[in-house]
């Protein structure tokens, strides 16, 4: 139950949107500027990977958190405070002399972020009906397309305007004013909310998650760099048992009638382990992707940073458009048939991407991208649309904010994760071939990451043709 239940109205849903919008818009911008940070702060390849990485784990370390304390404590409080601690974050990322101010800075920016979304999607789900409801859902499904089309663009200028001289600190300081002008108006039209009953928070869950990411993480990303010394392998020697007593954790919390970070019982379900697949394969591809075409446009192209986020227009733009018409396609057929058309779809770009790369090499241009880019947009939201349908399928209510939960903590992990992983992949194949070697050996190893998923959906398709077209549209 929730002690309030007022609509938003426009105003409060065009706030709710915009704080959605900030670490998206984020996402987009850090890529754009990495090349420019990597001339400013003199960074290493692997310190790019960690600035794109960090945020991404810090975000999923802290979102089941931040739910609970919506949940608990009002979530438009929540979600201003995550916006302040967005901005302050942001403020500093600007600021930032030395990587390690940078990386200490994209923390909070992610600790921020898993504040601020976990609340929007409750407080439409508990204030609006209906159509209103409907609109609202299908905006937050596809303002990502916006929010990548703004950042890419948006980044890039700012970055190549080199406004006062800041360069690539712009691309961090334009958050700041963004964030107060919500703050200042959200306490005015954004409703109140939060639940009866006070939610509790798995923290000994919510630590040994954190601990499990870095030891995945700072081994992958360091470890090739740094050959290997004995604390990074002891590190990934750690991960089988932390997942252990995580496990451990997570049985005895349930036994008490407890709710743990990931409900064991959750887990044994069929669709809610598919879903888990896609996250881990899909996402962190995705997140991995931008990471190394960012890279390779910049430093390996030689585009300025305004061309390379021009390149990806297209895919932004395909991409809203397949986001929007997504619920009408899953209503009107299985949802297994439009995951699959969406890896199918998406492979096609990837593919005619490989081979845009490889035959026009280092003359690639942001046109000859448009093609292949617009294909891999458009099949991404149809992949999207399908995820927390998939995963949610035999969750019922009781346990729906769990399995919530569960879905989007291993998003954003795979998130953070894919840059560090596929990018050590990418960065070891640079340095022995060049970026056109690097870039066509990492979409390869997307295509083949993308057709294990494929074969697992098709052997998951009796089970995906009886999912419900209403999901969560």
């Amino acid at each position: 139950m929730n002690s309030s239940a007022v609509s938003p109205g426009r105003a409060g849903l065009l706030l709710l949107l915009t704080g959605q919008m900030l670490p998206l818009i984020d996402t987009s911008i850090t890529n754009v500027a990495l090349d420019a940070i990597t001339r400013s702060l003199h960074a290493t390849p692997t310190q790019l990977e960690l600035i794109v990485a960090l945020y991404g784990v810090a975000f999923a370390v802290c979102l089941a958190m931040g739910s609970k304390l919506g949940d608990n404590l009002g979530r438009r409080r929540l979600f201003m405070w995550g916006v302040a601690l967005f901005g302050i974050a942001s403020l500093l990322c600007g600021m930032a002399n030395s990587i390690s101010e940078l990386l200490a800075a994209r923390i909070l920016q992610g600790a921020g972020a898993a504040l601020i979304v976990p609340q929007i999607l409750a407080t439409l789900h508990v204030t609006l009906k209906g159509a209103a409801h409907a609109r609202a859902i299908s905006l937050y499904g596809g303002i990502g397309g916006i929010a990548f089309i703004v950042g890419q663009m948006g980044g890039g200028w700012l970055v190549s305007a080199d406004i006062a001289g800041l360069g690539w600190r712009n691309a961090f300081f334009i958050n700041v004013p963004i964030c107060l002008l919500v703050l200042a108006f959200s306490a005015r039209y954004v409703p109140e909310t939060r639940r009866e009953t006070p939610s509790r928070i798995d923290w000994p869950g919510t630590l040994y998650l954190a601990l499990i990411l870095c030891c995945l993480l700072f081994p992958m990303a360091l470890g090739p760099e740094m050959r290997w010394p004995w604390p990074l392998r002891a590190m990934l020697l750690a991960l089988a048992p932390l997942l252990y007593l995580m496990r451990a954790s997570a049985l005895k919390k349930q036994r008490r009638g407890e709710q743990p970070l990931l409900p064991p019982r959750l887990l044994k379900l069929a669709s809610l382990r598919f879903g888990i697949a896609i996250a881990l394969l899909f996402f962190s591809a995705w997140s991995g992707f931008m990471f190394c075409m960012a890279l390779t446009m910049q430093t390996g192209l030689g585009m300025a940073p305004w061309q390379s986020g021009n390149s990806f227009i297209a895919l932004g733009v395909s991409y809203f458009i397949s986001a929007l018409y997504a619920p009408r396609l899953i209503a009107r057929y299985s949802i297994g048939r439009i995951l699959l058309t969406g890896l199918g779809v998406q492979l096609c770009g990837l593919i005619l991407l490989i081979a845009t790369f490889w035959y026009v090499g280092l003359n690639t241009g942001t046109l000859t991208l448009v093609p292949a880019t617009l294909l891999v947009g458009y099949g991404q939201a149809l992949i999207v649309n399908s995820f927390y349908r998939i995963g949610m399928r035999d969750i019922g209510p009781n346990d729906a904010g769990a399995g919530s939960a569960i879905l989007s903590t291993l998003l954003q992990s795979a998130l953070g994760l894919g840059p560090a992983l596929l990018g050590s992949v990418f960065l070891a194949l640079n340095r022995h071939g060049g970026y056109i070697i690097a870039i066509t050996g990492f979409l390869t190893l997307e295509v083949v990451m993308m057709l294990a998923l494929a074969a697992a959906a098709i052997g998951f398709r009796h089970h995906l043709g009886r999912c419900p077209a209403a999901g969560l549209s």
